[in-house]
């Protein structure tokens, strides 16, 4: 049973690798998104190298691409060991890129995302100044979901201090990352 899975697997990652097919790519990023849920397939997407997969997909132009690969991850990285791949591998800066996303679910997995990835090693990163302003306009915005996550962090993952330099900056700066569309 153990091999099927990873055999699956493999045609998956297999299957993305070589369709040329848009639509294709989009149905197998997340179907492999889907399976990145089950702690069970930890181990053989990491095997099949499908968090770098999941990485490069998210500076595509496709947002769909990006929208999987980010949900992705964000069902990936709470597993020490996929956490700690995704921090050395570079993956906190595209996740931050992905706030600016016009698509929510993008917003919304991008911000679990750095909650999940946040420890005292990658706090500096995942809390920068530029994602506490970020997580500031985000925690005004109409959309509750949004809203709420962004507060959250705010308060569990941002020191006050940083929230007021992130507050004060923001009242003498123009328009920054657009709110996700409804």
């Amino acid at each position: 049973m153990e091999l099927g899975r990873l055999e699956y697997l493999q045609a998956l990652v297999t299957e993305f690798q070589v369709t040329d097919s848009t639509e294709a790519k989009e149905q197998v990023l997340a179907n492999l998104a889907n399976f990145a849920y089950d702690p069970s397939n930890y181990e053989y997407l990491r095997q099949l190298q499908v968090l770098d997969l999941f990485l490069d997909m998210l500076t595509e132009d496709n947002e769909t691409l990006v929208e999987f690969a980010m949900g992705g991850l964000c069902n990936l990285c709470l597993d020490k060991t996929n956490k700690e791949y995704i921090l050395e591998a570079s993956g906190v800066e595209p996740i931050i890129n992905c706030l600016s996303s016009s698509n929510e679910e993008t917003v919304v997995s991008a911000v679990t995302t750095l909650m999940f990835l946040t420890t005292p090693r990658s706090r500096a990163q995942t809390t920068a100044l530029p994602v506490v302003e970020c997580m500031l306009r985000f925690s005004l915005s109409a959309n509750t979901r949004l809203s709420n996550l962004a507060s959250i962090f705010l308060q569990d993952y941002c020191s006050p201090p940083q929230v007021e330099e992130a507050r004060n900056l923001s009242k003498h700066t123009a328009v920054g990352i657009p709110l996700p569309k409804d």
